[in-house]
């Protein structure tokens, strides 16, 4: 018998319908469109407003989505991971709620939550348990409402994060195709530079943390900066190096969307020329745990099967690390 891979074999995705542009961040705080798309690169990022939706809305429209597309009966899901950093509250898990309205009702669920490298690590346990023989259908959603933790007085996170949702279909392949190699790493000395300190067990939100705003994520900027493009870089020439890829066999560059700067930071790293590099941070923002599969369907109708995808991704943490992984179908004719 072949040795059996882990293969995405579908993709879907979900925006909020709100655009909020750096025009309109223009009249909100102390910032303008040249600044933020000189240092960012972002244009525009969409927002859930809608009261009393969450992440598990956003991940529910992605699953659907994929459904639909796929031709997908969720009853023969085995697995439903939502990779969030916001997931919809504590305790009760936002993957058995999106599970349970999808249809999925034979799948066993759970969170997962290594903040913007939560999808990246997420592609790594489904996988095993496609692997593993035991199960054909494994759903990971990448989705966070990040703007429940902005405070839009506060011009160094604001600019940057947006809403979204992005779900992939993980499947058995016998072709060799799928995911192939992964080198994931994590530094917990990091996470004083990124955080959304209050809410947690350590420190509860009480009326004084919510008088001074201490319920919103801050980040040292700089210090993530020179974090996220040293280890986003090196994981990826460490990935290429362990396969004994070059540039030319890299087809597709999948990086996470925090700042245009890291990502053609981590691309010259390796030479790769920008027709390579999967690109729409100038759409969404950072969208966190969504923004690899929102890239995968947005550049989906590009896709061919057995092209070779480098994924890299940096959080906090701090968490970060690179996939290699062989598409598995072509979709203009899938």
């Amino acid at each position: 018998m072949s040795k059996i891979s882990a293969a995405i074999t579908a993709v879907g995705a979900y925006v909020p319908e709100y655009v909020l542009t750096n025009q309109i961040l223009e009249t909100m705080v102390d910032t303008n469109d040249e600044w933020i798309t000189s240092r960012t690169g972002i244009k525009e990022r969409r927002i859930l407003k809608e009261e009393g939706k969450g992440t598990s809305y956003l991940a529910i429209k992605a699953a659907q989505n994929l459904i639909d597309k796929k031709g997908l009966d969720p009853k023969n899901i085995d697995l439903v991971i939502v990779a969030t950093a916001t997931p919809d509250m504590k305790a009760a898990s936002t993957a058995a709620f999106t599970a349970s309205n999808i249809g999925a009702v034979n799948a066993f669920t759970f969170d997962l939550d290594a903040a913007c490298s939560s999808f990246l690590f997420g592609m790594s346990v489904a996988a095993k348990y496609i692997e593993s023989g035991s199960y054909k259908n494994v759903l990971l959603v990448g989705a966070d409402k990040m703007s429940s933790l902005i405070n839009y007085k506060d011009r160094t996170t604001c600019i940057i994060f947006g809403d979204g949702a992005g779900a992939v279909l993980f499947q058995p392949n016998e072709e060799g195709l799928g995911l192939q190699d992964e080198y994931l790493r994590s530094d917990g000395s990091g996470r004083e530079f990124l955080q959304a300190t209050y809410g947690g067990s350590s420190f509860p939100i009480t009326p004084e943390v919510l008088e001074k705003g201490g319920q919103y994520a801050f980040q040292e900027g700089q210090t993530v900066f020179k974090n996220a493009v040293f280890n986003m870089a090196d994981s990826t020439v460490k990935i290429l190096e362990r396969n004994r890829l070059t540039n030319n066999d890299v087809d597709w560059l999948v990086a996470h969307q925090a700042n245009k700067r890291i990502i053609d930071a981590t691309a010259r790293r390796i030479d790769l020329e920008d027709k390579k590099v999967m690109m729409n941070i100038h759409k969404y923002g950072n969208t966190t745990s969504a923004t690899l599969p929102l890239l995968l369907h947005d550049y989906e109708s590009q896709l061919q099967k057995g092209d070779n995808l480098i994924f890299a991704a940096f959080g906090g943490g701090f968490n970060w690390g690179a996939i290699y992984l062989k598409w598995a179908y072509n979709s203009l004719t899938n």
